[in-house]
């Protein structure tokens, strides 16, 4: 096995030098074909012969206790085989690798929609019905439901970000000619994947597999067995193709350990997909959150200190907490710097990680604030944040292992025209129609996380890559092929990709934006290992060796790749993961993104008619995976500046609107052409693939550039999002 920590810069030296010439190039998705063709098998397909179904009956009050269950008249309904509500091990909510989730006694309500019984049926209709006539009493209590009214914590120990105070605060915005003080808020988000959150549970004797849409395998594996109390060696997690995730399946959610107790109870195999309003309750969500944003400067815009402060909320028995002022920390100069996160408890659901934690929302704060700071000082927003571009990490010291956030400001500006646009607000009209444009910085941290895959070069020449790593639709299994093809020499049509399984090698999984670069790192190592491997076998050095479509040439000798395999397949194996240099450089990457809208000075109906993004992301793997993730965020941006909004009925923990009926995502009509340009530099500090963050780049910023770009429309400053019609209609200039 070849292993490499990141001690030091490293780049394998056949990767970006191949002769085959796959790295960045836009190839079709490796998985594109069985996907439109619907032989991809998801999480809810290909189930074992006699699969039942479960339908989960979930709490209709939001605190409380259970007093009594009636199953009798589900268990009398046609095609009902079990009522399960007795088992110990019943979920109150996700679990994950640390403990399962449970706190007081096992009839307490932590919030509505709690699972407290499933029904396993022949059939998905039968299920459903008999759910239905489950009849359960409570006795409710009082419940922390409105997250605005609850007791701030200022002093916790959730997250991994903790509060950081450089300087005196006080003494530095007293001294400071200018202060720019205001408050933010961003309401609830979901993480609406496509597939919704399903699971297929099986035995064979004591060892339970699971068939699951879930992002990281690994720490599934290990949550359900904490969660079921069984050795982590008798579970199996499957989970080949997964119709998104956006961090909402980051955990293991109740479905899935509802399904395993189901199938021990059955001893048949059970199959849970929860329906949409279910998720709402049975997944996490985003907070909600307040945000206050100090800045003091000179007047001619230098930042001496900076404040990016928020209140984020979260359920009693977890641990995550929206870090808000994450992507804040690195991103503009100011000596004096204060970063906090304070917490409420709410009797909701979970809050957890959904795309870009912290960044998505943080950058409305930081980003608006940049844009209002500007006007007052009376200077360009990207003049202002240009003479605010820290030369190393403001908070920390450490050199940047790349960062071209000022080439992202230049390139986005010439493509997009910026030098068009009025400064004054209101000041463009098309008839009814009131023109603005604004703009915004992205950042998102880059992070290396321990990976492992294993590589096997068959027998006639083609290679299969192994690794627990999963596809979320960011395009894992193409990059993979790509890089295993640019440097084995093959085409993607030679090499097989196998990910999803708990039984190959552990990978980082998908979260964090960490995937791409630390998977396709593991790759490249070993692939390392067989090229020196052939290099022996052609009597070369590795750097000797040139291959290309199947053959391998070294000192004017070339011979097919199958050959030298000489019938026995070469395996190797790599691994990747942090170490001296991950500390040693602030990591992350950037972009800038530039927004177009028309809004109408009669109805409040905002256009967005141009979004334009430059960035900045170590290497590209593939240009047309990339760019599909970068564009992807920015159309989430644009739905959470505008129209994302999950309401709490603060009366009930009710979800007012918990599926697409009423909670609103950008459809297509929304959503303008979306140009997307790359500012290519690798990034060795990153890790061997030198890529860096990609998937929640693009989120990062987008909602701000589409907020700033009203304001400048209209002259009306939302910073209540998301920006509605009720919020501009009273400060609409008159037509």
């Amino acid at each position: 096995m070849r292993e490499v920590r990141m001690d030091g810069p490293y780049r394998p030296a056949a990767l970006g030098a191949s002769a085959q010439g796959l790295l960045g190039r836009p190839v079709d998705r490796y998985d594109g074909a069985a996907k439109v063709s619907g032989t991809a098998g998801y999480a809810f397909e290909g189930a074992p012969e006699g699969t039942l179904y479960g339908h989960v009956v979930g709490a209709e009050i939001g605190a409380g206790r259970v007093l009594s269950v009636d199953v009798a008249a589900a268990e009398a309904m046609p095609g009902v085989v079990a009522v399960i509500h007795d088992d110990p091990r019943m979920p109150s909510g996700e679990a994950n690798s640390e403990h399962a989730p449970k706190v007081g006694p096992a009839d307490r309500i932590h919030h509505y929609g709690q699972p407290i019984a499933i029904v396993v049926a022949e059939s998905q209709e039968a299920a459903r019905a008999a759910a239905g006539a489950v009849r359960i009493d409570y006795a409710p209590s009082e419940g922390r439901f409105d997250s605005r009214a609850a007791e701030v914590e200022h002093d916790h120990k959730l997250g991994f970000l903790p509060t950081i105070r450089r300087g005196d605060l006080d003494a530095a915005l007293a001294e400071a000619e200018v202060v720019f003080d205001e408050r933010y808020a961003t309401p609830v988000h979901f993480p609406a994947a496509l597939e919704p959150h399903a699971t297929i549970a099986w035995w064979d004797g004591d060892r339970l597999t699971v068939r699951a849409s879930l992002q990281i395998v690994g720490a599934a594996r290990t949550a359900i067995a904490v969660a079921l109390d069984m050795p982590e060696a008798k579970v199996r997690v499957l989970a080949p193709y997964v119709g998104g995730g956006f961090g909402g399946k980051t955990g293991v959610g109740p479905e899935t350990i509802l399904a395993a107790i189901a199938a021990r109870r059955t001893g048949r195999p059970v199959k849970i997909a929860l329906p949409r309003r279910q998720i709402a309750y049975l997944g996490h969500h985003r907070t909600d959150t307040v945000q206050r944003l100090r800045i003091g400067c000179n007047r001619d815009g230098r930042i001496s200190a900076i404040a990016h402060e928020g209140v984020a909320a979260q359920k009693e028995d977890r641990t995550f907490l929206e870090p808000i002022p994450f992507g804040t920390l690195p991103l503009y100069a100011g000596k004096v710097r204060h970063f906090a996160t304070s917490l409420v408890r709410v009797d909701l659901p979970g809050t957890g990680a959904v795309r870009a934690p912290g960044e998505a929302i943080g950058t409305f704060a930081i980003e608006c604030a940049m844009d209002e700071l500007a006007e007052r000082l009376g200077l360009d927003p990207i003049e202002l944040r240009r003479r605010n571009e820290p030369e190393t990490d403001p908070l920390s010291g450490k050199p940047f292992s790349t960062r071209r956030l000022l080439d992202c400001y230049d390139e986005g500006a010439r493509r997009f025209g910026w030098d068009r646009r009025a400064a004054t607000p209101g000041s463009v009209r098309e008839g009814e129609w009131l023109i603005g444009a604004g703009m915004a910085a992205s950042l998102r941290g880059n992070f290396t996380v321990k990976s492992e895959a294993r590589v096997t070069l068959d027998a006639d020449g083609r290679a299969v890559i192994e690794t627990d790593m999963t596809d979320i639709g960011t395009g894992t299994y193409t990059i993979l092929a790509q890089v295993a093809g640019e440097m084995l020499g093959l085409g993607v049509d030679r090499i097989d990709v196998r990910l999803g399984d708990s039984e190959m090698p552990p990978s980082a999984g998908s979260g964090g934006s960490f995937g791409a670069g630390s998977s396709a790192s593991a790759v490249a190592l070993a692939c390392e290992d067989i090229l020196a491997e052939l290099a022996r076998r052609m009597n070369a050095a590795p750097e000797e060796l040139s291959l290309k479509d199947g053959v391998v040439t070294a000192g004017g000798r070339s011979t097919p790749l199958a050959d030298l395999v000489r019938g026995k397949p070469i395996v190797a194996s790599g691994r990747m993961g942090p170490g001296k240099e991950s500390k040693a450089t602030s990591q992350a990457s950037h972009g800038a993104h530039f927004c177009e809208v028309a809004v109408n000075g009669v109805t409040g109906e905002v256009r967005v008619r141009r979004m334009l993004g430059v960035f900045d992301v170590g290497r590209v793997l593939n240009e047309k995976t990339a760019r599909s993730q970068i564009v992807g965020g920015v159309i989430w941006g644009i739905a959470y500046a505008l129209s994302e909004d999950g309401v709490v009925d603060v009366r009930s923990g009710r979800f007012v609107n918990p599926d697409f009926g009423e909670y609103h995502v950008a459809v297509n009509a929304d959503v303008p052409q979306i140009e997307c340009h790359f500012i290519e530099e690798v990034d060795d500090h990153a890790n061997p693939a030198g890529a860096k963050a990609v998937g929640e780049l693009g989120i990062s910023g987008a909602g701000a550039a589409v907020a700033n770009a009203v304001y400048n429309a209209t002259g009306v400053r939302v910073r209540d999002f998301p920006i509605t019609l009720d919020k501009l209609l009273p400060g609409l200039p008159p037509v």
